[in-house]
């Protein structure tokens, strides 16, 4: 983005009139875990006085529908939801600035791995969200911007039919809480193995995806009703 500004309009019109918070690494402990000892761990590693299991699913402990379906009350879970809601100080921090922001807050978009879907509300129950045509027009503009890069095909939908009902998700909580437009980038695996990958590898799904973020922000400046 701050490399094209001076050559792109259309990022030159992003940046102009919109506000960018961006956070790199939302689960710190819980993805050098990933690194150093297990691949797939998806969990924070907060600990548990009563079980040997560490960590909470971060992604199911916001307060929305809290533990309901898709989710777990057992601390050795992968889908743990924690013993209440917002309980890791992850979830706790970004949920506070974004209810200190979210009247100035047009759209919240998550990363997370992997799969190839961009996911919009509802996560927790089969419905349709009341902004439908908009969200969905702007998804389906930006997966066929994503994949114009390398032909890579995503699917996307509301996260509960295009992959599975789930509770506590961040993404249901901004929408509940009045963000109006929610999304959710499953990203397509690019693998690590306890080394820094080569751009090469790495440098495709930053591409592409950023081409999937620059055709939602842009909707957002339609205002699409």
């Amino acid at each position: 983005a701050l490399q094209t500004y001076q050559t792109d309009p259309a990022m030159r019109k992003m940046l102009t009139q919109l506000y960018f918070y961006i956070m790199p690494v939302f689960n710190v402990d819980g993805y050098h875990f990933s690194w150093t000892n297990d691949r797939f761990w998806r969990k924070t590693r907060s600990k548990n006085t009563r079980f040997r299991c560490h960590g909470v699913d971060a992604n199911r402990n916001w307060k929305v529908k809290w533990c309901d379906e898709g989710a777990s009350f057992h601390p050795c879970d992968d889908t743990y939801c924690g013993p209440f809601p917002e309980s890791e100080p992850e979830v706790k921090a970004v949920a506070h600035f974004l209810r200190k922001h979210r009247k100035q807050i047009k759209a919240y978009l998550s990363f997370h791995a992997y799969a190839q879907m961009l996911l919009y509300p509802y996560s927790y129950k089969y419905a349709t969200i009341p902004n439908f045509s908009c969200v969905e027009s702007a998804a389906y503009n930006a997966v066929n911007a994503l994949q114009s890069a390398y032909g890579i095909r995503y699917r996307y939908g509301p996260a509960s039919s295009t992959l599975y009902v789930s509770s506590g998700s961040s993404m249901d909580w901004a929408y509940k809480n009045g963000i109006p437009y929610a999304f959710a980038f499953e990203l397509r695996d690019t693998g690590h193995f306890g080394f820094l990958l080569p751009e090469t590898l790495i440098k495709p799904t930053c591409t592409e995806t950023m081409l999937a973020v620059k055709n939602i922000t842009l909707h957002l400046l339609k205002k699409c009703h």
